[in-house]
């Protein structure tokens, strides 16, 4: 496995690199890193693609922006230049999870001619979470930390008390067979790297205060609702109450939409159940239709 280095929209971006042959794009969640792949580099690189994992913006090494923007229109114009400067502006395969699902989300709603086609791992649709979230006592408190992180320093304090015991409380709450210490361990140590813990929870920040987001995006923010047309596979784990979503989302892409879910899996599902969740990967990708 390698390190590349480049510049998209105006930042510095490392990433991750194995194999050669189409690029496959994968984007990490919160609390996590790049390395949060490893396990899909290596099966993707062994089937004959190019598998490219960044660290998104503001995780190190990837650059801080100063008095940047987190907002889903930022996140996705992201990944579209960095498909530009990976792959040059031409279509590739886009695999995402926790926020990396997010923002893979807004790139098929925004970037659509970009991406092949996806798949996305642990979380439904924004707007299907939106309104499960409207009528669901149980998935409010499944996103307690979304409110949380809307509190000014304390959450960023609460992340970091004893060496970042909450980072560790999180992957135990959502990965209920949890056995990710060592991974987990070095996730704690980039997030205690200058900057990095309040990075992360802008992503959280941005998505409930719309004047955190960048105005001069306001025609990419338009977009994200549109309805997804790329052929997208959406897995969750049978642990993870999301997954009783994916059946409900079909009228949000107008596209080949699939879904599955993954036994014995939480939220980390692609760690948890490499195996199964490489072989979905691997199947619905090789698809010509």
């Amino acid at each position: 496995m390698r390190t590349g280095e480049t510049t998209a929209n105006g930042l510095h971006f490392s990433y991750l690199e194995q194999g050669c042959g189409p690029l496959v794009l994968l984007l990490h969640g919160f609390p996590d890193n790049a390395h949060s792949w490893e396990y899909q580099i290596t099966a993707l690189a062994g089937a004959g693609y190019r598998a490219v994992a960044p660290f998104l913006r503001g995780y190190p090494p990837s650059q801080l922006p100063v008095d940047g923007y987190f907002d889903l229109a930022t996140l996705a114009t992201d990944i579209r230049c960095l498909i530009d400067a990976l792959n040059d502006g031409k279509p590739c395969h886009l695999v995402g999870q926790d926020w990396g699902a997010a923002i893979s989300y807004a790139v098929l709603a925004a970037y659509p001619a970009h991406i092949r086609r996806a798949v996305i791992l642990a979380v439904p649709h924004p707007l299907e979470v939106r309104r499960t979230l409207r009528k669901s006592p149980r998935h409010v408190l499944r996103s307690f930390h979304w409110f949380l992180f809307q509190l000014p320093w304390l959450p960023e304090a609460l992340c970091k008390a004893n060496d970042f015991a909450f980072i560790e409380f999180l992957w135990k709450l959502w990965s209920p067979a949890y056995h990710d210490r060592a991974h987990v361990a070095q996730v704690k140590r980039m997030l205690a790297q200058p900057g990095a813990m309040g990075a992360s929870l802008a992503y959280y920040r941005a998505m409930m205060n719309p004047r955190k987001a960048d105005p001069s995006l306001a025609a990419v923010s338009a977009r994200l609702a549109d309805r997804i047309t790329t052929p997208t596979r959406v897995l969750c784990g049978s642990q993870d109450m999301r997954s009783e979503m994916l059946g409900r989302q079909h009228d949000l892409f107008a596209g080949p939409y699939d879904w599955g879910i993954v036994e014995g899996a939480g939220h980390f599902l692609h760690r948890e159940q490499p195996a199964a969740v490489n072989a979905s990967i691997l199947e619905w990708l090789g698809r010509t239709a």
